[in-house]
């Protein structure tokens, strides 16, 4: 049965049968780079996942893929797997935006992916945004833009994101003593007050 509707616009059809029970998660690398660190940091975010009853968890890598430049042809008449990684999309249950900063931003790959969805893909569908940079500097590049045009899909995006640099990796692995001296940190030194705190 394919994913791939005969529309004129090749509409994808959303979600999956839950009456299994399962919950699909999909990671989405948004790099056509050689697979790296945050593909690495991905991998494992996903063995986690793998670990709870009743999760599948799929990676789908840019890098691996051959995605047509979205230039308003149906999906069906790409003949690449533009359709097929459009189609992991749309039947995932929760959907993982994973991107190194490019330029302050997220990649022009992703953003080209994101441009072949359709709206019922991401649609009140839960989301969750993992950016990987060198140092802090653009740490919310990738958040505050990907964040916009996933609202514009009308997805259901987590209110926080997680942001990787250099320093977390240890001879390209992430390293679970940086994640766990995170962590053990006293909530109120992680980052700022929220905007509420200032109120009497």
């Amino acid at each position: 049965m394919s994913l791939v509707d005969k529309s004129p616009r090749g509409n994808v059809r959303q979600g999956r049968d839950r009456s299994s029970g399962t919950t699909r998660l999909v990671a989405v690398v948004g790099s056509v780079t050689p697979p790296g660190r945050l593909n690495r940091a991905i991998e494992l975010a996903l063995e986690l996942a793998r670990a709870q009853p009743g999760c599948e968890a799929a990676l789908v890598n840019l890098a691996d893929h051959r995605i047509a430049f979205a230039d308003g042809r149906p999906l069906d008449q790409l003949g690449d797997d533009s359709a097929r990684v459009v189609g992991e999309i749309a039947a995932a249950d929760a959907v993982l935006m994973a991107s190194p900063v490019y330029r302050g931003s997220y990649t022009g790959a992703l953003k080209n992916l994101l441009d072949l969805t359709p709206v019922d893909a991401l649609r009140n569908k839960p989301v969750g945004i993992v950016a990987m940079g060198a140092t802090l500097h653009h740490y919310l590049g990738v958040d505050g833009q990907l964040r916009s045009v996933l609202a514009w899909f009308g997805a259901l995006v987590l209110p926080t994101s997680v942001y990787l640099e250099s320093s977390h990796f240890k001879d390209g692995q992430l390293t679970v003593a940086a994640l766990l001296a995170v962590a053990g940190s006293p909530r109120d030194q992680l980052g700022p007050p929220p905007l509420a705190a200032g109120r009497s």
